[in-house]
């Protein structure tokens, strides 16, 4: 399994670090396979636990907030929303044989939103003036945060975090990707500034504890709809990861968290 992990990250991160160095439309072109993969995930989640979201209506408020994000100037959130909420709900008026179209049209419009608007901020990151330093710190430390709970908490997990949603993380994984979060932060902190001239290392390690903090807050999140439904993993396009959904859950916690640090702390 953890071979099989490894490869397969080693595989995507190039494809992922290219689409980050160009920016702009290449990055729009993956985060839409991206974002599309885990809102048709996410809507086959639901379906396979008894709902009938309306995946092409997920997919297309997705779209929406990527497009928004891509050109911002254009506004197309704003009115491409309110056409959505209206043309959703009224579609349910014609599926027969819903038992709950009220709770169906809920989680098109959620899923639609909860993917589409979180991965939006990785357009909005990189598009920032240091948006290459900021997006390549939100991704390494991501993973380096996500990789010290994983190997922490496999060596010597062993008190529950939260067993009623995810049974496998534990208390000493968190720790560790608190340790990892920092160290990563600041590392990652120092070489942005040394190489893109952005973040430094206090900046790091603040952003860096944020990360720390949000990414099991990102991937519970997915691990609770995943419980109410009844599946262990949202897909298995990526070997030894799962689905999209799974892969991506923290990163889109972790986009919001870095872009409003960014603007907000770090100017």
């Amino acid at each position: 399994m953890l071979r099989t992990r490894v490869l397969s990250a080693l595989v995507l991160a190039p494809v992922v670090g290219l689409a980050v160095w160009f920016g702009g439309w290449w990055l729009f072109v993956v985060l839409v396979f991206v974002a599309g993969m885990a809102g048709f995930e996410f809507s086959r989640m639901m379906h396979r636990g008894g709902h009938s979201p309306s995946t092409p209506f997920v997919l297309l408020i997705v779209g929406i907030f990527l497009l928004d994000a891509q050109l911002p100037w254009i506004g197309i959130a704003s009115v491409g929303v309110v056409w959505i909420l209206l043309l959703s709900i009224s579609w349910q008026l014609f599926r027969p044989r819903l038992a709950s179209p009220t709770v169906d049209w809920a989680l098109t419009i959620a899923g639609g939103l909860y993917v589409g608007l979180l991965t939006s901020y990785m357009i909005r990151l990189r598009a920032l003036p240091d948006g290459l330093a900021w997006t390549a710190f939100a991704l390494r430390v991501t993973w380096a945060s996500d990789s010290g709970a994983y190997f922490v908490g496999r060596a010597i997990g062993r008190h529950k975090l939260c067993r009623r949603l995810s049974p496998g993380k534990t208390w000493e994984g968190i720790g560790g990707g608190l340790l990892a979060g920092l160290l990563g932060g600041a590392v990652v902190g120092a070489l942005c500034m040394t190489w893109l001239g952005a973040i430094g290392l206090f900046h790091g390690l603040v952003a860096g504890l944020l990360v720390a903090v949000v990414c099991p807050f990102g991937d519970l999140a997915v691990s609770m709809m995943k419980r109410a439904v009844h599946v262990k993993d949202s897909g298995h396009l990526i070997p030894g990861h799962g689905g999209v959904l799974d892969r991506t859950d923290s990163l889109m916690f972790v986009a919001v968290v870095v872009y409003y640090y960014a603007i907000w702390l770090a100017g």
